[in-house]
């Protein structure tokens, strides 16, 4: 791996474990306290969305944040449950009937990305094209806006971590911001308006020349005071308040005690292993978790400032690890997730120390300060989620994207399309398509050159050919003349596969008929000169 830290610096490794690097202990630790505020309502929301106890999202928010950011191939890469997971995971609890026979199969999910990735097969990830992980990012970027929109306005009906077109309350992305504007929440408007203006001006040189702002995030202070100013509309304007019974504030569960939340936890069911269903589920999330996860590595790279190069294989085994525990202490399954990737980039990370700093934070979120934590309005947590979107689908990556040709610009333009109007994994897969059919028409047409001189033809194999040249191949032979004199040279082509040596070899075989003179000039299976 090549520069593995900004500092210079290798992670120590413990039994297996890679130890942050402690020089840039300041931004990590501030960095992880964004990525908390993010994942809290992400964590909250995946679990409400899976059908699964809430405690659930934050076991495995936890078990993302610390354990497989200690045993991760990324640097900055941030783990936890994924929202492209849940409609899975209410499925398969339904079928399943039983949480704890879900969490049986997450365990297993884990089993199989350990596996995975022991067998090296991470590499898959090095063959999604560059504007296809352009195309994920300002997708994603524009989904974080549109859903947000309607959460900064006060209508906290849809999970806060939705990324899904189609939604479960049957209106879409589109048809929830609409709806949305036709009730407005005034303190929620004020909230969230009052938190992007901290977002957006904590870069101003005015407010960066204060010492104290390089200590504190302003994510935190947008925190603070849509708290602050909930509090206020109570006494205030009560019509503006945001109350809990309408879903406008953070919803941690509340333990009395550490062992009443031990007690809560909901073990595997081992007695189902032999259960065929509960293996199918398993295999499913090790398939689309390992998939988001390598995915969400790719993107993460790209906004790497120092351009890190990640261990894909290892980060496979991390995810299989993290599943396991996650399943084994009743969570949800755990990915790589780009949203909280993206925020922790952003908050200025530099090590895995600001990964381990939030997962920590849930943990005493979740067990000591619940009921503090229930005061927090979504509003301001949109808001927070609506500067990292619009950093995300810059207008710069766009327009840099459209100088590259049509040929880069749609591929990513369908994946962008592809990821709003359906989800994440789906705009991937068409764009993957769309870039498939520009790649294969580019080696198609710059395979087999034709040159005339009179009644003399050349055709030059200019890289190794197989059965998607054909058609090009036959194309040029087709363009022979009766009575021409032609050289096919195959200098530069160190192989041809069967379809293009058939091709070849049939038309030196009806040459002759046609009074056409042909010489292959070291041509791989071609004897005929």
């Amino acid at each position: 791996m090549v520069n593995q830290q900004a500092s210079g610096k290798v992670p120590r490794s413990w039994f297996g474990l890679r130890l942050p690097v402690l020089d840039h202990a300041r931004v990590d630790v501030s960095a992880g306290i964004v990525v908390f505020l993010v994942a809290l309502p992400l964590c909250l929301g995946v679990a409400l969305a899976s059908g699964a106890p809430l405690l659930s999202g934050v076991i495995a928010g936890v078990v993302g944040g610390v354990i497989v950011a200690l045993l991760s191939g990324s640097e900055l890469s941030v783990s936890g449950p994924a929202a492209g997971l849940a409609m899975i995971a209410l499925n398969a609890i339904q079928e399943l009937k039983a949480f704890e026979a879900f969490t049986l199969s997450v365990l297993l999910s884990g089993a199989m990305q350990i596996a995975i990735g022991l067998l090296r097969a991470g590499v898959v990830g090095d063959f999604i094209p560059n504007m296809v992980i352009k195309g994920m990012l300002s997708g994603i970027g524009i989904v974080i806006i549109l859903k947000q929109i309607p959460h900064a306005m006060g209508d906290d009906n849809d999970f806060i971590g939705d990324e899904s077109f189609q939604q479960a309350d049957h209106l879409n992305t589109f048809n929830e911001v609409s709806k949305s504007v036709s009730s407005i929440n005034w303190g929620a408007i004020l909230i969230s308006g009052v938190s992007l203006i901290i977002l957006f001006g904590w870069n101003h040189p005015v407010i960066k020349r204060r010492a104290w702002t390089r200590l504190v995030p302003a994510s935190l202070i947008c925190v603070v005071l849509g708290t602050v100013l909930n509090e206020f509309f109570k006494v205030m304007v009560p019509s503006w308040t945001l109350l809990a019974a309408n879903h406008h504030l953070v919803e941690l569960p509340v333990m009395g005690s550490i062992r009443e939340g031990l007690q809560a936890l909901h073990f595997p069911d081992f007695s189902r292993i032999a259960d065929p269903l509960v293996w199918k589920v398993a295999l499913t999330i090790a398939i689309v978790g390992s998939l988001e996860s390598l995915l969400s590595l790719e993107a993460s790279d790209k906004l790497d400032p120092v351009k890190r190069i990640s261990d894909l294989h290892a980060e496979l085994r991390a995810q299989g690890v993290g599943n396991l525990i996650s399943g084994f202490l009743g969570g949800l399954p755990v990915t790589s997730m780009i949203v909280r990737s993206s925020a922790n980039i952003y908050a200025g990370a530099k090590t895995r120390l600001s990964s381990i700093i939030h997962g920590l934070l849930l943990l005493v979120a979740a067990f000591l300060i619940p009921t503090v934590l229930n005061r927090v309005p979504l509003a301001c947590l949109a808001a927070i989620l609506l500067s990292i979107g619009y950093k995300l689908c810059s207008w710069s990556v766009i327009r840099s994207v459209w100088k590259e040709g049509w040929s880069q610009f749609l591929p990513f333009a369908i994946t962008v399309a592809g990821i709003v109007f359906t989800d994440l994994l789906k705009g991937i897969l068409i764009g993957l398509v769309v870039s498939v059919f520009f790649v294969m028409r580019s080696y198609t047409r710059t395979a087999v050159t034709l040159v005339q001189d009179g009644e003399n033809f050349l055709i030059r194999l200019n890289k190794d050919l197989t059965f998607v040249n054909k058609q090009e191949l036959k194309a040029r032979l087709r363009e022979i003349p009766d009575g021409s004199r032609l050289v096919i040279d195959g200098v530069r082509a160190y192989y041809v596969d069967h379809d293009a040596v058939e091709v070849i070899r049939e038309f030196c075989e009806s040459a002759p008929h046609r009074g056409i003179e042909t010489q292959c000039r070291r041509v791989h299976g071609i004897t005929h000169t």
